[in-house]
C-alpha cells in the first residue's frame, strides 16, 4: 500500500484547492491571461453586495429553510432575486448571508466537496461530518472576514442514522454549534428569530413551519431595510426548501405566494 505524502489532502477537494492552487500553462493563455487575484486588501466603503436574512426551522419530519431574495450595497438595492438557500447534496443544504460573492462561491465549493468525498470515498459523510467540512471551510474564509467578506451559513440536513432533521450555526471563526428548534441570522436575523420564538412549537407540520417561516421573514423586512418582503407586483418571494429522509426539494413558489398573500390579507384584516 503505498505510504501518503504529508500534503496529501485524501478525499477533500477543499483541502486540495488549498494545498495545490491551479496553475498557467503557457498554452493556456492563448485566450487571454487568468483573472488577476483579488487584491490584498478593499479600499475602506467598497460597495459589497450583501445577502441578508435566512432561516432554518425543524419540523415533524425534516428541515425548512428559507431566505429572503434581496440583496443589498450599503443602503442600495444591489438585487433583488438572490437564492440565498441552495442544495448540498441528497439530504442537506446550506443557507448564506454576508458579502454575496465568497458566500456563494463558499455554497458551491461545499456541493463540489460533497460530491468529490463520496466519488473517492464510495459513500456519504454523516449530517456531523458535514457539518464539521463546513465549519473548516467557514473558517478558511476568516482572512476575508477581517477585510470585511464576512460569511455567515447555516447547514441544515437529515441524520439518516438519528432519522431527525438537524440544524447548525457558525461564527465567522468557524465556529460550529447545533440549534434543535429553529435558527436565523442576517441583517434581520434577530427580528426573524424573535417572531419564530413566539409561533414555534416542537414536532410542526410542514405546512405551519411554512407559516412560521414566512412569517418570520415578514416581520424582519418591515423591521429590517436590507430585508426584502413578499414582492406581489414582481412577483418574488421567499427561496424556500424542504429537507426530508425523501431528500431535499423546492418548495413550490406558488404555495409560498399563497402563504405570503394569506398573511398579507390576515394583517389588513386586524390592523
Amino acid at each position: 500500500m503505498p505510504l501518503l505524502r504529508d500534503d496529501d489532502p485524501g478525499s477533500s477537494f477543499y483541502e486540495l484547492l488549498v494545498n495545490s492552487p491551479p496553475r498557467y500553462s503557457r498554452s493556456s493563455f492563448a485566450a487571454g491571461p487568468p483573472a488577476a487575484p483579488a487584491p490584498a486588501s478593499l479600499p475602506v466603503g467598497y460597495p459589497v453586495p450583501h445577502g441578508t436574512t435566512i432561516l432554518a426551522i425543524r419540523f415533524h419530519g425534516g428541515v425548512l429553510m428559507a431566505g429572503d431574495r434581496q440583496a443589498t450595497e450599503g443602503f442600495q438595492v444591489a438585487g433583488r432575486r438572490l437564492d440565498k438557500v441552495f442544495r448540498a447534496d441528497q439530504h442537506s443544504a446550506i443557507a448564506i448571508a454576508g458579502a454575496a460573492g465568497p458566500a456563494i462561491e463558499l455554497a458551491r465549493l461545499f456541493q463540489i466537496e460533497l460530491e468529490h468525498y463520496e466519488k473517492l470515498e464510495g459513500d456519504v459523510l454523516s449530517c456531523e461530518g458535514k457539518a464539521n467540512k463546513l465549519a473548516q471551510m467557514v473558517r478558511g474564509n476568516l482572512p476575508m472576514a477581517f477585510q470585511g467578506l464576512v460569511v455567515v451559513p447555516i447547514f441544515g440536513g437529515y441524520d439518516l442514522k438519528r432519522r431527525e432533521g438537524r440544524i447548525f450555526k457558525y461564527d465567522v471563526t468557524g465556529g460550529r454549534y447545533e440549534e434543535i428548534e429553529y435558527y436565523a441570522v442576517g441583517s434581520g436575523g434577530k427580528d426573524a428569530r424573535d417572531t419564530m420564538k413566539q409561533l414555534y412549537r416542537r414536532d410542526l407540520p410542514e405546512a405551519q413551519a411554512l407559516k412560521v417561516a414566512v412569517e418570520a421573514l415578514y416581520n424582519a423586512a418591515e423591521e429590517d431595510v436590507g430585508t426584502g418582503g413578499p414582492d406581489l407586483i414582481r412577483g418574488i418571494y421567499p427561496t424556500v426548501k424542504i429537507i426530508t429522509e425523501a431528500g431535499v426539494r423546492d418548495l413550490e413558489e406558488a404555495r409560498v405566494a399563497e402563504t405570503c398573500r394569506a398573511i398579507i390579507e390576515t394583517r389588513r384584516e386586524t390592523s
